[in-house]
């Protein structure tokens, strides 16, 4: 679908992550609101992935629990360890 004049649903769908990101010039994050505006298959799509973003960042702010860091180091020398031949550990 072609509703801006040259800015194609195949074009806006490839920039939708630059322009998630705010890594566009003001030019083309015009003519891609312009075509989100007038495309409900690509504003869908862009609904998605915004939404999908941010309950990706809210997820993510979860903490690793105490410990559990020095117990993969540990597991990973010890690992390690066993594959030198030598039964040294490696630093991690």
């Amino acid at each position: 679908m072609d509703t801006t004049g040259g800015d194609d649903c195949g074009d806006s769908i490839t920039r939708l992550y630059y322009f998630l990101d705010g890594e566009l010039t003001e030019e083309r994050r015009a003519a891609i609101s312009r075509h989100l505006d007038e495309c409900g298959p690509c504003l869908s799509a862009f609904d998605f992935e915004a939404e999908l973003r941010q309950m990706i960042a809210f997820r993510c702010r979860e903490r690793v629990p105490d410990g559990l860091l020095d117990r993969i180091a540990a597991a990973i020398r010890q690992e390690k360890g066993g594959l030198d031949g030598l039964g040294g550990p490696f630093p991690v």
